[in-house]
């Protein structure tokens, strides 16, 4: 069996992402597609629009043939410890390929750009702290670093959000020694970041746009996305009562800076550099969550970094929880979310040549991953009628999803 890894959010699953499975099968001549998914909680900062359980049945009626769980304590991180936890995860299961959208399509300019980046590896590193220190943001000073070296050109952009992530899993193979080929196809069309639906392939972005403005399925989404993850939308909206963005959270988190002593703001992971101070300061001045992104947005605190640092606060995810994240380099468990005939077939063969256990519910072990697994899943739902919540956290407590 030829497997073919996907590291995805499937924020909603839509015909970009159809694509990118057809074109990745075709490219690493796949039998079984593995994708290592995002829980509710995403990498730039974001409550996913439904929950994992929803998007994870999406991917399986649209072609995916296994979906495994990315922890949490890496989901919404920087791109290299997220790309660190979905490489291992998928070494853990023996994956041969994983393929990645990029801009260009050509892996030759990322495993140049690595070995690039490996022998220069104590310029970057002092290039990037000193570009830190004179107040660059993360992004900023790591394109700056990437420049020093010669990394980033014309056919190889590392501004671009593909490329970089890309870019950390290639890097990751490699720092993992994972034995795993990294493979890659074209974007089409839309962009990351594009806000309007233009095409019938468009960006998650410019999707959940549409979604949330107007607060209901319409035509012109449709147009970007399959029947199933039409049909997952409709019905997650018409049980949960809502889709899933960030000015739902609003009240909650301002309750929880309010409360919160400052000491305590201090132990929350990415709360450094008094930004513990500007919380408290502007929780009172502002009437909704964009306002106050606007109002602690500044040079170094990025847009995403500080979505990062809401899931954290809503998670209670502390700086000493992710000393193991960053420590270790193997995955403590697997956990499938569902999976086809295939990837029955695909687990059966595999589950015995694995190093770790495989695991389909929080109930299965006992980790510091899984507990706070279960305040992630937790504080996802605080929004949520109880009743309602009760019943969708019972999926965390049952066998995955069989199709």
């Amino acid at each position: 069996m030829r497997t073919c890894g996907l590291i995805v959010e499937y924020n909603p699953f839509h015909n970009g992402h159809a694509y990118h499975l057809e074109q990745s099968i075709r490219k690493a001549n796949a039998d079984v597609t593995i994708a290592v998914m995002s829980g509710n909680f995403l990498q730039r900062g974001e409550p996913a629009i439904t929950d994992k359980f929803s998007r994870t049945r999406a991917a399986l009626t649209s072609g995916v043939d296994l979906v495994v769980e990315l922890p949490h304590v890496y989901a919404c991180q920087y791109a290299d410890l997220f790309s660190k936890g979905a490489i291992a995860t998928l070494d853990a299961l023996g994956v041969e390929q994983v393929c990645f959208g990029s801009e260009s399509g050509n892996i030759q300019p990322f495993l140049d750009g690595y070995n690039k980046w490996s022998t220069g590896k104590a310029v970057f590193e002092k290039t990037l702290k000193e570009a830190l220190t004179s107040g660059s943001s993360f992004p900023q000073a790591s394109r700056e670093a990437y420049r020093k070296l010669n990394l980033t050109s014309d056919n190889f952009d590392l501004s671009q959000p593909n490329n970089i992530l890309g870019f950390s899993y290639v890097k990751a193979i490699k720092e993992l020694n994972a034995n795993i080929e990294p493979v890659t196809v074209r974007r089409t069309k839309s962009h990351y970041h594009d806000e309007e639906i233009e095409y019938s392939i468009a960006s998650a972005t410019s999707i959940r746009k549409e979604l949330f403005n107007q607060h209901l399925m319409t035509t012109h989404a449709k147009q970007a996305m399959p029947q199933s993850t039409v049909n997952e939308l409709e019905t997650y909206l018409q049980t949960a009562g809502r889709w899933h963005e960030w000015e739902g959270y609003f009240s909650l988190l301002r309750y929880i800076v309010q409360v919160t002593p400052i000491e305590g703001l201090q132990q929350i992971h990415g709360v450094i550099e008094g930004l513990e101070y500007r919380l408290k300061e502007t929780a009172d001045k502002v009437n909704n969550f964009h306002e106050w992104l606007e109002l602690l947005k500044t040079k170094r605190y990025t847009y995403t970094r500080l979505q990062r640092v809401f899931v954290h606060l809503l998670t209670q995810l502390k700086a000493e929880d992710m000393l193991k994240a960053t420590e270790t380099d193997q995955v403590p468990y697997v956990r499938i979310l569902g999976m086809n005939e295939q990837g029955r077939s695909f687990i059966n063969k595999q589950k015995k040549k694995m190093t770790v256990p495989l695991i389909s519910n929080l109930q299965q072990m006992t980790h510091e991953f899984l507990t706070i697994e279960e305040r992630a899943t937790n504080a996802y739902y605080a929004i949520i009628e109880p009743e309602v919540g009760r019943e969708l956290k019972k999926q965390e407590l049952t066998g995955p999803i069989l199709l």
